[in-house]
């Protein structure tokens, strides 16, 4: 559908990639992965035809309809929302308009007349191709869209100029799916997203009939949805057959072999070179010498392996130890006019406890966070803190409290402890200020690196109570790797506010839900349990608390005695021999293979957008179903490889492994 053939970016000095060159197929999804600033927008923005590359071209068949939805800058002001969505079927009204206004010119017609046949004749034209679109769909298709993102009915008449930034960028998601363009590119299309949003979304391009490109830090969106990866780094882009996690396992075992085929060759290399110079004066040798120049003239040079980006892990300065109770809230309640937060309203988090607040925008996280901290009195009740309770709090806010003047590093060393000031350099490295970016002053800086340098100054203080509004904002995967193990190990209280389902999961024991109009509810579980909970209370299923009852029963039983217990070992152990093992084997032989048609894919690829390949006609159909077929071959192995890997984890468990 969408081929890019040797294209190179630069700017200035700096290579974005070079030589670069892939298609995309029909219905295929692909990630583009790598650091912030690696070049992932600027190649989107070259295949929608925003950006012109510096060399090398992006071409489409006649007609391929391309969709672009950048990551921030949209703004539609003078339209409803629903007259916005609905300029969606641009066409379809197009040709409704143009039926009303011949079907009125008709009843000036004479109908036995030759110009009322003739325009009788183009209404029936025009009907034919009408219903070709299917306008009776229009209508609910625009409720099923708006709704899925977080619009309500009472909405589709505001003015978009009403909607803040993040609504305005689902305004043109909804235009955006409901055109249904050939190719759909996304540049981090879950930001400001809700997890209820995200997850209908995720959904919905599951099922999306188009292909798609994608840019995303939402690891379990990316693995979810692609089954092929894009990587940029150090100004080359390099192909994986598979999803995030795939090209994470694979890129180490990619680095680790190129590391050791270098330092092969250059072992090698300086065997010449030692003979070379060791003969060089020898008159009897001189052919021998000769040769080798030769022969190392020849020798195709393996580029050293360049630093790996994953840095440090992050530890935060040791808190001081506080009471049990850390902060509560009693009978409080807090409104801003008309509208209700919360009323009445309990809450106390205890030392040690993880809690995730979700909800959606504008729901009560922020206002919450701020009565918690003692930052914002509630309107009527008490908040209290416990004993020798130090609290940081990060919030999207304090970006703009940094000193303009002063530079990055200085910035963060004025924040940190005298135990975490050495770090500070490393620290800013983890959340991409890398080389001389420290240096830069902060008053240069973009919104997204101003919240992550109040970040790192949040970060490097010691408290034994933080407190995280939207900390992975601006954070690409990497960094919130760092963050997301430095809290798995911290020992304080945490209060969270995100919307990265993966990042939370792993860290929070609680779960705090905010809903507009009803009371903010506690779940004593992670993000996956809240969800699950959650779709039970949606449809009325009750099987998991069952099976749970059925555990609980089991638990009860009297402990079997030695004999018993060597008996199951066993036949645990035969189980394990019968159906785990042939799994992992298979699972073992399907990495192999697909490894195998990645480098196949690789070469076809490059043959694809040679000269010589170009030119030719059949070979150029040759090659494209070659390409085809191996592409497709690797989304079944791929589609195999999960559920192998599924079916394994399952079987473990059952286990007890």
């Amino acid at each position: 559908m969408v081929s890019v053939q040797s294209l190179r970016v630069e700017f200035g000095a700096r290579v974005l990639f070079d030589d670069l060159s892939f298609a995309v197929q029909p219905r295929e999804r692909i990630a583009f992965a790598g650091y912030n600033g690696a070049g992932k927008s600027t190649l989107m923005k070259c295949i929608a035809g925003i950006l012109e590359p510096s060399a090398g071209k992006v071409s489409a068949p006649k007609g391929t309809r391309v969709g672009y939805l950048p990551q921030e800058g949209i703004h539609v002001s003078g339209r409803t929302l629903w007259q916005e969505t609905e300029s969606a079927f641009g066409e379809t009204l197009a040709l409704q308009k143009k039926i009303d206004r011949l079907s009125h010119e008709l009843t000036t017609l004479d109908p036995r007349s030759s110009p009322y046949a003739e325009l009788l004749d183009e209404i029936g034209t025009l009907e034919l191709k009408l219903d070709n679109h299917d306008p009776a769909r229009m209508k609910p298709r625009i409720e099923s869209v708006l709704k899925g993102l977080g619009f309500q009915e009472k909405d589709y008449l505001r003015d978009c100029a009403e909607f803040s930034g993040g609504w305005q960028m689902r305004i043109a998601m909804a235009k955006l799916f409901l055109q249904e363009p050939d190719v759909l590119l996304l540049d981090e299309p879950t930001n400001h997203l809700d997890i209820g949003t995200q997850l209908w979304v995720e959904q919905y391009l599951v099922s999306y009939p188009g292909a798609i490109l994608l840019i995303s830090h939402d690891r379990g969106l990316l693995d979810t949805l692609c089954t092929r990866t894009i990587a940029f780094a150090h100004g080359r882009a390099e192909e994986y057959a598979g999803n995030f996690s795939y090209f994470q396992r694979e890129s180490v075992i990619r680095r680790e072999t190129q590391r050791k085929q270098y330092e092969a060759q250059q072992r090698e290399i300086a065997d010449h070179q030692r003979f070379i110079d060791r003969f060089r004066a020898s008159a009897t040798k001189a052919t021998l010498v000769q040769s080798r120049i030769k022969l190392l003239a020849k020798i195709e040079r393996i580029p050293a392996p360049e630093q790996d980006d994953a840095v440090m892990n992050f530890k935060f300065p040791e808190p001081p130890a506080s009471g049990h109770m850390v902060a509560k809230l009693e009978a409080a309640s807090k409104a801003y006019g008309p509208i209700k937060i919360f009323e009445n309203y309990d809450f106390e988090i205890n030392r040690g406890q993880k809690v995730a607040i979700v909800g959606p925008n504008g729901a009560g996280k922020s206002t919450f966070c701020r009565l918690i901290t003692a930052q914002e009195a509630p309107d009527s009740g008490s908040h209290e803190f416990g004993h020798k309770v130090a609290t940081s709090f990060f919030s999207q806010n304090h970006a703009d409290e940094l000193d303009p003047d002063r530079t990055v590093l200085e910035t963060v060393e004025a924040a940190a402890s005298r135990e975490s000031a050495p770090y500070a350099r490393n620290l800013l490295g983890c959340f991409l200020f890398r080389g001389d970016d420290v240096f830069k002053r902060v008053g240069v800086l973009s919104g997204g690196e101003r919240s992550r340098v109040a970040l790192v100054c949040m970060l490097l203080r010691p408290a034994n109570f933080l407190i995280l509004d939207e900390p992975t904002n601006h954070l690409d995967v990497q960094s919130q790797d760092v963050l997301q193990r430095a809290l798995k190990d911290y020992p304080g209280s945490v209060l969270i506010v995100s919307h990265s389902r993966d990042f939370l999961d792993s860290v929070v024991d609680r779960t705090l839900e905010f809903r507009p109009g009803h009371p903010p509810r506690l779940f004593t579980g992670n993000i996956t349990y809240y969800l699950e909970k959650t779709e039970e209370e949606r449809t009325g299923n009750r099987s998991s608390t069952l099976a749970r009852s059925t555990t609980t029963s089991s638990a009860k039983k009297p402990p079997v005695n030695r004999k018993e217990q060597r008996q199951q070992e066993a036949k645990q152990r035969e189980i394990r021999n019968k159906i785990l093992k042939p799994l992992e084997s298979e699972l073992e032989s399907l990495e192999a293979k697909i490894a195998e048609l990645e480098g196949a894919q690789a070469t076809l690829t490059t043959a694809l957008s040679s000269p010589q390949v170009a030119a030719d006609p059949d070979k150029l159909r040759e090659t494209s179903n070659a390409v085809a077929k191996i592409t497709t071959s690797l989304e079944n192995a791929f589609s195999r490889w999960a559920e192998l890997s599924d079916e394994i984890e399952r079987t473990k468990a059952k286990l007890g492994d």
